[in-house]
C-alpha cells in the first residue's frame, strides 16, 4: 500500500490502493495528459509518435493550467475514453 499526500491542505492522509495495471497495452487506448508546463508537449509529441508507430491508439489532453488540478469534466472525459493515461511534465 502506498500513502499519497495531498499538498492542497490535507488534514489527515488518505490511503487507497494503486490502480491495477493492464498486462499489455495491446488494443488499449492510451491517453497523454499535458499539464501545460514548458516543453511537456515536446516530450508527449515524441511519446505519441513512438506509441502510434507501434500501432497504439493515442488521445491527447491538456490541463488549462499546471497550477491547479485538472477540471472534473476533463478527468471524466479521460476516464471514459482511455484505458491508461500517461501524465507528463517537463521544464
Amino acid at each position: 500500500m502506498t500513502t499519497v499526500l495531498d499538498p492542497t491542505s490535507e488534514r489527515a492522509p488518505g490511503t487507497r490502493e494503486r490502480a491495477k495495471r493492464p498486462a499489455t497495452l495491446d488494443g488499449a487506448t492510451i491517453g497523454l495528459l499535458d499539464i501545460t508546463k514548458a516543453r511537456g508537449d515536446v516530450f508527449l509529441d515524441r511519446l505519441a509518435e513512438q506509441l502510434e508507430t507501434r500501432g497504439h491508439t493515442v488521445l491527447r489532453f491538456a490541463k488549462p493550467t499546471f497550477t491547479k488540478p485538472a477540471p472534473i469534466d476533463l478527468r471524466h472525459e479521460i476516464s471514459t475514453k482511455c484505458d491508461v493515461v500517461i501524465e507528463a511534465l517537463a521544464d
